[in-house]
């Protein structure tokens, strides 16, 4: 059994030493917002947050987002996006989910980054169905002095059209001009520093299926180092598997933490609802 820690109020137990964190606290303790700065601060500390079986309601997902970093953004005009294969669900969005099964950081192709996003479980899959969290913050401090002056001032392009060749590795010309068309400004691309520069101070990566090529390198030589970083973060000392309960939600910094959902039953009907937290700026 991992030791508990009370921190002054709030109650969590660590799930291993560099990622992650089970919170104790009750609904009640939770929602009433006094305990809004520590899960921020214990958030960029171990980069993902679980709420077992907390049974939040769309409302109380909403507050407690907004409580812990000011109001949640949103997303296609809701506040509360539904993540389903489910046609019925969430017709617009099944392609672009796809990509959801390969490690990524949510919103790179957004001007403003998004901060944090909070998941709740609606429904269970019949297999499968995991979420994955890498820690980005300690695999960058974990990596050599001489690695960190190589990377610290490179940039990246990211593309959506990248991130879909991932599940679609043959698209018809139509498909990939409309990935190449997606985004805030209607490229489908953005350029985003390798390492992200928290206000706090501390660095994380910034990798995953969106990130297409190193700015002035080769192919080849971009290739290797944005898969050999991927290969270093989502190795096991920063890596979390969740496995869900109903009624979990799970809470990540989403720009010190990469994603991805283990494969599933796609009509299986499983349902998440997610919140988000939008960011500042990428620098």
């Amino acid at each position: 059994m991992a030791e508990v820690i009370d921190k002054t109020r709030l109650k969590f137990e660590r799930i291993k030493p560099k990622v992650g964190a089970r919170i104790l606290n009750s609904k009640e303790e939770i929602l009433s917002g006094d305990l809004s700065g520590e899960i921020r601060d214990l958030l960029e500390e171990v980069g993902v947050l679980v709420f077992p079986k907390i049974d939040f309601t769309d409302e109380e997902q909403v507050k407690f987002t907004n409580s812990v970093g000011g109001n949640a953004e949103e997303v296609r005009g809701e506040q509360v996006f539904k993540i389903s294969l489910d046609k019925n669900v969430n017709k617009e969005a099944v392609e672009y989910l796809k990509g959801s099964l390969f490690w990524h950081v949510d919103g790179t192709m957004n001007r403003i980054p998004i901060r944090g996003s909070v998941l709740s479980s609606k429904v269970l899959p019949t297999w499968g169905g995991n979420t994955e969290f890498a820690n980005c913050y300690t695999a960058y401090e974990d990596l050599p002095q001489e690695t960190k002056d190589k990377i610290d001032d490179l940039r990246v392009v990211h593309s959506m059209w990248n991130s879909q060749l991932y599940h679609c590795p043959e698209p018809t010309l139509a498909q990939l001009e409309d990935w190449m068309n997606k985004g805030e400004d209607g490229t489908g691309e953005r350029e985003l520093p390798l390492v992200y520069k928290h206000a706090s101070g501390r660095k994380s990566l910034i990798l995953g299926n969106t990130a297409e090529r190193v700015v002035d390198m080769s192919s080849q030589e971009s290739a290797k180092l944005l898969h050999g970083l991927r290969e270093h973060a989502t190795s096991e000392p920063y890596h979390y598997a969740h496995e869900w309960n109903l009624g979990d939600a799970v809470m990540w910094d989403n720009t010190g933490t990469l994603h991805r959902a283990m494969a599933y039953d796609p009509d299986c009907g499983r349902l998440l609802h997610r919140t988000i937290i939008k960011g500042e700026s990428w620098g």
